[in-house]
């Protein structure tokens, strides 16, 4: 993981502001997908990303969201921050993060939309705009 996360850095810095677009199947960008999505495939990265949508938050208090030591929460916040998932500030001893781009967020919301599809039924997100089609 350390190699993907390296590369993963390295590519996002390198290549970030280059070329706008690139969703056709042939694009630069889908190996940096996959790595987007190989840094995703972590239940804690995940919950790390939702409870940061609302704004920034301490490792501490992340820690709290997520039910895992901070100690934990700093390994995998230090791994998002690598890969510019999120960035981070310092206040004291206490160290505050945040999501660097909205783009996480969604990926991460539009990713459990789709989970909800995978348990049968209408999934609640559908359910929400049947109620408002008149």
């Amino acid at each position: 993981m350390v190699a993907l996360t390296h590369t993963l850095c390295n590519n996002l810095r390198m290549h970030a502001d280059k070329e706008i677009g690139g969703i056709d199947p042939d694009s630069q960008f889908v190996e940096l997908a996959v790595e987007v999505f190989a840094m995703l495939a972590d239940a804690t990265r995940v919950r790390l990303i939702l409870a940061l949508k609302d704004g920034e938050m301490s490792v501490n208090h992340l820690a709290d969201i997520v039910d895992k030591s901070p100690a934990s929460v700093s390994q995998h916040l230090a791994k998002l921050r690598l890969a510019r998932f999120v960035s981070s500030r310092q206040e004291g001893t206490r160290v505050f993060y945040r999501l660097e781009y909205e783009h996480a967020s969604r990926l991460v919301a539009d990713a459990i939309f789709q989970a909800e599809h995978s348990v049968g039924g209408i999934p609640r997100h559908h359910q929400q705009e049947a109620q408002d089609t008149p």
